[in-house]
């Protein structure tokens, strides 16, 4: 929603929407606001936990059905499945998404690793639109005051404008914004250590065939699944940066993702805020 300063400020149950890439910060923000008036919504514990739960255990017992020892004690339900998704570890998610490439080398083949894309969007989306219902459960089950929607990095991705109207509706939407030495230090640490991640199909397929033309490859079976990340990682970069800034042009505001450094308190996010309402209304 959009609002003036005062307004803001005077708002009595605040709720904001946090939009960027992963990694700039959305996280670290919420960790400085008080725990005990903010409650946390993460978009990603939601998509694991809710939406992705049954095929995440699903693809840890496939795994695990692939020893006989393991087996055998699944087959006899004589052992107990369960991961341990928490804000901060969001590994299994990252698992279960998986990386594109030679199944050898760690990775999926091409459908699989569609399919699984496919379910990642279905489950972000629904876990979006669920930022309405849980704006009354903080209130009235747990009794906070405000209300913080940490959204993951790849909610830009989503063609789903009535997704985007629950969010602006219900929250002020705010975009951080890396400047190019961040996103130059994002790319470094996605080069350092490759992570399973979201794409388009539309971004995804023109890429991956420049990607096998590129690296004189057959197909996808042949992709070094870790290679492929590294790769295509400032293509995806330079292809959200857009993303965000029409999501926060038409519905929020924006602010530079390297003040989340300074913020030392609520105060100073508020503040924060609050100036980018101002340079907006200017």
């Amino acid at each position: 929603m959009l609002l003036t300063t005062d307004e803001f400020r005077r708002w009595p149950r605040k709720a904001v929407t946090l939009l960027g890439m992963s990694g700039v910060g959305k996280t670290t923000l919420a960790a400085r606001l008080p725990k005990s008036s903010w409650f946390h919504f993460s978009g990603d514990y939601r998509i694991g936990t809710r939406y992705l739960n049954e095929p995440i255990l699903d693809n840890i017992k496939l795994h695990m059905m692939r020893d006989p020892f393991l087996r055998n004690l699944l087959r006899s339900d004589s052992i107990y499945i369960q991961h341990n998704i928490t804000v901060e570890n969001l590994e299994p998610i990252s698992a279960f998404l998986g990386k594109l490439g030679d199944p050898a080398r760690g990775g999926l083949p091409l459908p699989e690793f569609q399919r699984r894309q496919r379910l990642h969007l279905a489950a972000e989306t629904a876990a979006m639109r669920d930022v309405a219902d849980f704006l009354g459960k903080a209130k009235d089950i747990y009794g906070y005051d405000h209300f913080l929607n940490d959204a993951g990095g790849s909610v830009c991705e989503i063609d789903d404008e009535g997704m985007l109207e629950v969010l602006a509706q219900h929250t002020l939407v705010l975009y951080l914004r890396a400047g190019d030495d961040m996103e130059q230090e994002l790319i470094r640490r996605a080069q350092a250590n490759p992570k399973p991640l979201y794409y388009r199909a539309d971004f995804l397929e023109p890429r991956l065939a420049a990607y096998l033309q590129e690296q004189g490859l057959a197909g996808d079976a042949q992709v070094d699944p870790d290679h492929f990340v590294r790769w295509i990682f400032p293509h995806l970069v330079q292809h959200r940066r857009p993303r965000y800034e029409r999501i926060a042009a038409q519905y929020g505001y924006t602010v530079e993702a390297s003040a989340i450094g300074t913020l030392r308190d609520e105060q100073d996010f508020i503040a924060l805020v609050c100036d980018a309402i101002a340079r907006r209304d200017d």
